[in-house]
């Protein structure tokens, strides 16, 4: 018995340790896979840590601001502005050029131009045409770094054209009203109470006033709803299993509609936001029944793609948790909210707008002299006290002719620049911290979207595609040499160049070419164009064997166009008598011009020349496409009679049956069956302005494509005109300067007008008449510790008896100012 005993307790034992050993091997695998779990958990968090760095340090964002020296214009005048860049809260040291392109009515690209940034600022101006009958103009802006991102976030703008002073009369417009809903933090699930925003607007994006009710699918009305401002307002929905929930509203304009809200969600979060001047109080609430990794929840709070807060949020046993976040001592700007689960899926996110006023800096605006006589002069001084150097741009306009000036610098760098869609009256938004001001702003950051991660390759460790590289130099000479490989890809080669700018300056370049006959010269600067000079040193003769391709190292100039939702765009007034005042100087302009000795060039048809002489031009110059061709060629290597004509255009006027070259400098325009022909210089695009300060003896051929024309962007509706610069033996034979050398023509930064400041302490500024709107402008006043005051002075116009002022700059340390004053 004790024997059977002993075996029973030791099979026992033995079963136990058994047993044991297995249950601690089990407990070890559980240990285990917890901790690879947790490894898991934070080396995600740590790479989502690691790849907003990445994103903020390799791809920052840059965003543009453009002072424009009035808010309308009228007829022939010209637009003069200063555009600002910074990138996140500091100027932007990224890029530096600035492109800006101009679109009519129709969405058709009127004109391209390049300049050069200088401290993150950027001057230039556009000269309304002579037959421009469009009743607004868009402006885009953009650096070729900003090619990569959303073009929601690329800066435009509508200007507003005063054309004619009689109105032209318009069929009635039938406004159409959508009305959006966008629940807080992104989705609406059933079960946890939202707050729901809604924004009504016509077709033209501009705001609307509704009113109306909130119904379930039984029609039960659960609450009343209106506009509290610009379109805009807010109501909360506890959504009920199983229900359907809409909005029957009624618009301004008497019509009705019906708008629903999809309850997406059955399980899941919400986050609610809102906001006190030192912090961020965040709430978020969850179902009872969840999903596991909804029980722990991490919330990234983030600006300018920067992290700033990580929280993380227990909710295993509670449904609503809270949280604050201080915002007290952070930058001006949007703040970012993003919730997700444990295993970092976006749950919700929200943005709230911080406005601590660290984005300003203080500029006093004193006055010396003030005279608004006629043409009396004035004196004022800028005094800044900040010790950081400053760039500012100032504006003076007749008071009485503007629109209200909805965007500023503040609005345009802080607000317009980080929001998809169109923000009605944007400068509203910072220019009080009234309560109601900030309540309405909230609206905004409800009804709009803004600049988010993709989570997903965020996680995935994957860096944004990137088809435009930062243009960190200004312009340059490159280009590349073609022809008999085994000649280029031999002993090296070095290309010798002459570069003779408009202003008479020369530049001698020496550029080594490598194998593959590609060359580059960085630090080239020039405006308008410049006449390249080349050779090949040590070797004359091979300039006939090869052909040298330059280029200036830009953007290229592309014909594009645009399509509008409506254009329509009504001018806007406060009262009639600001309507008034614009025609006033409309008309008096007019007059003026008028008075003035204008000279019409009868049409005269120019017959081809011989056609052996054509085809020989044509074989030397022409390529492709522009070979050949159905097209009016004119010879210009033997025309005795282009010394008239001031530029190629004037040379043309009435040489083309059906082409209108109208105007005259920078007013020309073409037109050929209701369509602008297409211009090229040595077959590339090119704009007007800079196919007019080619020297018309500089040409050898000129090419008119009749329309169609299908070696043109777009299918060439309104022709081309292809024009050819000297090379070879024609080049020799008309330029004893250039001792023989080839050359040819490449293309600067665009040339600007300077705004005018007469001074009628001179006799030679006595005008007959001075009806000017703008009395000043002033694109460069520059600050500093050293010298913190700028004078400067203007003289009034013969008619305006109240003045705004706007001045408006940067420091560099990337704050700004704005300083607006009625002069009277």
């Amino acid at each position: 018995m004790q024997q059977k005993n002993k075996t029973v307790l030791c099979t026992l034992n033995l079963f136990l340790k058994d047993n044991i050993t297995r249950m601690k091997q089990v407990s070890l695998r559980l240990l285990a896979l917890l901790f690879t779990i947790l490894l898991a958990q934070t080396g995600k968090t740590q790479l989502i840590d690691s790849m907003m760095a990445v994103y903020a340090e390799q791809y920052p964002t840059e965003k543009i601001h453009i002072h424009f020296d009035k808010s309308i214009y009228n007829k022939e005048e010209t637009i003069f502005y200063k555009i600002y860049l910074l990138s996140g809260t500091e100027l932007s040291n990224l890029s530096k050029n600035m492109y800006v392109e101009w679109y009519d009515t129709t969405g058709k690209m009127i004109k391209q131009t390049v300049a050069p940034l200088f401290q993150s600022t950027a001057k230039g101006s556009f000269e309304l045409p002579a037959d421009y009958t469009g009743n607004f103009i868009r402006i885009k802006a953009f650096t070729r770094w900003m090619l990569n991102d959303d073009p929601a976030f690329r800066y435009e703008k509508d200007i507003t054209l005063n054309i004619s002073a009689t109105p032209v009369p318009r069929k009635p417009v039938v406004y159409k009203t959508k009305v959006e809903t966008f629940p807080e933090g992104g989705f609406l699930v059933s079960g946890l109470t939202t707050r729901i925003a809604f924004k009504a607007t016509n077709q033209f994006g501009n705001p609307v006033y509704v009113k109306g009710v909130l119904v379930n699918d039984k029609n039960k009305v659960l609450d009343t709803i209106k506009a509290r401002h610009d379109g805009m307002g807010s109501f909360f929905l506890l959504p009920v299993p199983q229900e359907n929930y809409k909005i029957n509203w009624t618009d301004e304009y008497g019509k009705t509609g019906s708008t629903p809200i999809p309850v997406t969600k059955t399980q899941g979060a919400r986050l609610t936001i809102r906001t006190t001047n030192e912090k961020a109080l965040v709430q978020v609430e969850r179902t009872a029944v969840v999903p596991e990794n909804f029980k722990r929840m991490n919330l990234l709070v983030h600006m300018n793609q920067v992290l700033m807060y990580k929280v993380s949020m227990n909710a295993s046993e509670k449904l609503l948790l809270n949280a604050e976040v201080p915002i007290d001592e952070l930058a001006t700007g949007l703040l970012q909210f993003s919730l997700f689960t444990s295993d970092w899926i976006p749950v919700a996110e929200r943005v709230i707008f911080v406005n601590n006023r660290l984005h300003e800096f203080n500029t006093k605006l004193n006055t010396a002299l003030v005279s608004l006589d006629k043409r009396g002069k004035n004196v004022y001084e800028i005094f800044v006290s900040d010790t950081a150097s400053t760039n500012l741009s100032v504006s003076i306009t007749d008071a009485s002719i503007g629109e209200p000036d909805e965007r500023t610098i503040f609005s345009d760098l802080l607000l317009s620049s980080e929001i998809k869609g169109k923000i009605h009256n944007p400068g509203y938004y910072l220019s009080s911290d009234a309560d109601s001001v900030t309540a309405n702003l909230d609206l905004v950051m409800l009804t709009n979207g803004w600049r988010r991660f993709d989570w997903d390759k965020i996680k995935a460790a994957v860096t944004p595609t990137q088809q435009y590289p930062v243009e960190t130099d200004f312009m340059k000479i490159t280009g590349k040499v073609f022809g008999d490989k085994s000649v280029i890809a031999g002993k090296p080669l070095l290309l010798n160049l002459i570069v003779t700018g408009k202003d008479s300056s020369r530049n001698f370049l020496f550029l080594p070419v490598d194998r593959d006959g590609n060359f580059e010269q960085k630090g080239a600067f020039f405006y308008d164009t410049a006449r390249i000079f080349y050779s090949f040193n040590g070797n004359d003769k091979l300039t006939d064997l090869t052909q040298v391709k330059f280029e200036n190292g830009l953007l290229r100039y592309t014909p594009k166009s645009i399509q509008y939702g409506d254009t329509y765009r009504p001018l806007r007034y406060s009262d009639s008598i600001a309507k008034a005042r614009l025609n006033y100087f409309l008309n008096e302009q007019e007059l003026l011009k008028k008075r003035m000795a204008t000279t019409t060039l009868q049409e005269v048809i120019v017959k081809a020349r011989a056609k052996t002489k054509e085809q020989q031009l044509d074989e030397r110059y022409a390529r492709g496409l522009f070979s050949g061709g159905d097209a009016y060629s004119f010879d210009l290597t033997e025309d005795i009679g282009i010394g008239g004509a001031m530029d190629i255009l004037s040379y043309l006027q009435g040489k083309v049956p059906g082409l209108m070259i109208s105007g005259s400098g920078a007013n020309m325009s073409l037109s050929w069956r209701g369509a602008t022909p297409d211009l090229y210089l040595n077959e590339m695009v090119s704009a007007i302005d800079m196919v007019q300060t080619v020297n018309i003896r500089d040409i050898a051929m000129i090419k008119v494509f009749r329309p169609p024309f299908f070696g043109s962007f777009g299918g060439g509706s309104g022709g081309a005109i292809a024009i050819y610069t000297k090379k070879g033996n024609d080049a020799k034979s008309n330029a004893p300067n250039s001792k023989g050398l080839e050359n040819t023509i490449l293309g600067g930064y665009s040339r600007f007008k300077e705004f005018y400041n007469p001074s009628y302490e001179k006799a030679s500024d006595n005008f007959e008449t001075d009806n000017r709107t703008t009395l000043y402008w002033n694109p460069y006043l520059i600050t500093n510790k050293k010298n913190p005051r700028v004078k400067f002075q203007f003289y009034n116009n013969d008619v305006s008896k109240k003045l705004l002022l706007v001045l408006e700059g940067v420091n560099s340390d990337g704050k700004m100012t704005r300083v607006v004053k009625l002069l009277e």
